[in-house]
């Protein structure tokens, strides 16, 4: 559903039918049978919250305002401009723009209007209108205009990322249909989950970018429209954003308990270890662990042991996704998938998730982990119906064999992975000779590089490295900067990169950029891994065409099947639990959010713990 960002973490990483949102049902020449116009939309079934309701259950309204929270981001940025392919943008900075919609964090696929007073669809979903609220406005005073709205799907699909112009490749048309009402024609009527994908759109102001280039890189402070704007920044070291004190949207419901901080600070490290550090000594408030090993051994220290530094495991119901080690398919060398599954066997994950990861881990066996979407088994009857049309032209494993990921006994003996690795590459046409693994026809040797942006990533790598070298293949570890990576994932210019492909509880569209064939060409998209594939792309259309949720759910669970058996990656790790730790100094809502567990902007400063935490007062 939502537009995938890149998320990668080392070790990281049912529908509630509320009261009817239709307001009113009504005919049009557009479509035929009923129009619905409702404060919000529902993929499937009707949303949870009524118009105008109370704040969700997850926030606390009487939440008080003020105070200010320091953050770590990695890395660098160059650009306050985080819409076109050439930036590295700051952290935080896509939060200063509205969108039309509202995405709800406890309901699956639901989306309520922001920008929008009232969404109108018909039927067969082949167009939205959005009502546009009288009060939205720029941070300038100035009012959101139908103009804006077609503005930014305009620039965004012609002059943004590639991921904007796939996201919205079946929005043919935007037109002004009323003074507040912009109308979306789509392409036809197969794709159900455009209404949401609309929504999710930000809002650019169309007079500001008028006279400026939107396909440079800019430091220029942009004008946006949320809780937040620009306060101050230094390039690639810092950046704050100041509460809007007037925003226009902070009296609707569903704010009300969020965005409560007076600044939002960002400081920038190129290490992760030295991030760390800084939490620990206070100069960061909050930090979200991705390093197992960081949460086994590396807060044993005064302000854990006296409270002054609090832990929390969440539990979610989050897709996990798929984190992994990503082929690119391009080379010449991996374009076997023989080759590729032998590599991947030699990944030992079992000596990894006891030695590196002290258990907390399983092995993402999956491309849409930890929900319904997930294949498991032989197909079932339901899947077989999407996949039999493609019997010769998928991997025939997909109709006769439950997928599994070869396993060791964790005590790094991977004797019998480098039995069945090497009996692949034999299928494959390669031997070892001189101790190096060899193409027979050409005499290749077979040598790729792993590309890190993350030095921890190395712990596992170098452990990956050593077996593939027992059966004679040279894998070459190399970390960059978050500039660097960012600008040869972007070219792809990579062997094998750590990778990793968020999913939502409502796939759609998005698939096409993560696998399908149009999206291998397009640089700086999401189909890294340069998948072209006629079945793949079927796939993804007959997902994106469900007409219900059970049909998506089989369709998925096909492409899914697919996906792992064609061994385009290495699979990693994941956790059903986020992880997360902050000094003592915030206020939380009682109930978290089932998918989004560390919200920070429902959290607020608890002026008693603070005032505590300042006197160096232990719990």
């Amino acid at each position: 559903m939502a537009i995938k960002r890149r998320s990668v973490l080392l070790g990281s990483a049912a529908l509630w039918v509320g009261a009817p949102a239709i307001l009113r049902a009504q005919t049009s020449p557009q479509a035929s049978g009923k129009i619905h116009v409702s404060h919000g939309f529902a993929m499937h079934g009707e949303p949870k919250y009524k118009a105008d309701a109370g704040p969700p259950d997850y926030l606390n309204p009487n939440a008080p305002a003020g105070g200010s929270v320091r953050l770590g981001a990695r890395g660098t940025f160059d650009s306050l401009h985080p819409f076109i392919v050439k930036s590295v943008p700051a952290a935080g900075i896509t939060a200063i723009w509205d969108t039309l919609c509202w995405n709800s964090r406890d309901e699956a696929s639901t989306e309520y209007g922001l920008i929008a007073e009232t969404i109108e669809w018909p039927e067969d979903r082949s167009w939205v209108a959005f009502t546009l609220r009288p009060q939205a406005r720029f941070h300038d005073g100035s009012p959101i205009t139908v103009e804006d709205v077609i503005f930014s799907l305009d620039i965004l699909k012609t002059k943004g990322t590639p991921i904007y112009g796939l996201y919205y490749h079946d929005v043919v048309k935007a037109e002004k249909v009323g003074d507040r009402k912009v109308l979306f024609t789509f392409r036809d009527s197969t794709n159900k989950e455009l209404p949401l994908i609309l929504g999710q759109l930000p809002i650019l102001p169309s007079k500001w970018w008028a006279s400026r280039d939107f396909e440079k890189v800019s430091l220029e402070v942009p004008l946006g429209s949320g809780p937040y704007k620009v306060d101050s920044f230094d390039v690639g070291r810092s950046i704050a954003y100041r509460r809007v004190p007037d925003w226009w949207a902070k009296d609707l419901w569903m704010n009300k308990g969020r965005n409560n901080f007076e600044v939002i600070r960002y400081e920038y490290y190129r290490d992760v270890t030295v991030q760390f550090e800084a939490f620990k000594a206070g100069d960061l408030d909050l930090r979200q662990e991705n390093i197992a090993r960081n949460w086994a051994t590396a807060y044993d220290i005064p302000a854990v042991r006296d409270g002054r530094i609090q832990r929390a495991e969440i539990p979610h119901e989050l897709p996990t996704g798929m984190q992994c080690f990503a082929f690119n398919i391009r080379r010449d060398f991996f374009k076997d998938r023989r080759v590729r599954e032998a590599i991947a066997t030699m990944f030992d994950f079992a000596w990894s998730n006891k030695n590196l990861f002290y258990g907390m881990y399983k092995r993402n066996i999956s491309f849409f982990g930890n929900s319904e979407l997930a294949s498991s088994g032989l197909p079932t009857p339901a899947e077989l119906k999407y996949l039999e049309p493609f019997r010769g032209k998928i991997p025939e494993e997909v109709f006769t064999k439950e997928f599994k990921l070869p396993e060791s006994d964790g005590t790094g003996n991977v004797r019998d992975l480098a039995r069945r690795a090497l009996a692949l590459l034999k299928e494959a046409g390669w031997e070892i000779k001189d101790g190096k693994m060899t193409e027979v026809k050409t005499g290749k040797k077979l040598a790729f590089e792993m590309l890190l942006n993350d030095a921890s990533f190395e712990r596992v790598s170098l452990p990956y490295k050593q077996n593939l070298e027992r059966i004679g293949i040279d894998m070459s570890v190399r970390t960059v900067d978050t500039a660097q990576f960012k600008r040869r994932e972007d070219e792809y210019d990579f062997d094998m990169m750590v990778e990793g492909f968020a999913q939502s509880l409502s796939p759609g569209n998005e698939q096409r950029d993560f696998w399908g064939s149009k999206a291998a060409d397009n640089k700086g998209g999401r189909n890294t891994i340069g998948i072209k594939d006629a079945a793949i792309d079927q796939l993804i259309e007959t997902l994106i065409a469900a007409p219900d949720r059970e049909s998506l759910i089989n369709v998925t669970r096909a492409l899914d099947r697919v996906l792992l058996w064609s061994h385009f990656v290495v699979p990693n790790w994941h956790s059903n639990t986020a992880y997360v730790a902050y000094w003592n100094r915030f206020g939380r809502p009682a109930k978290s959010a089932k998918y989004a567990p560390v919200a920070f902007d429902t959290w607020w400063i608890d002026e008693a713990k603070d005032r505590a935490l300042q006197r160096g007062e232990k719990k």
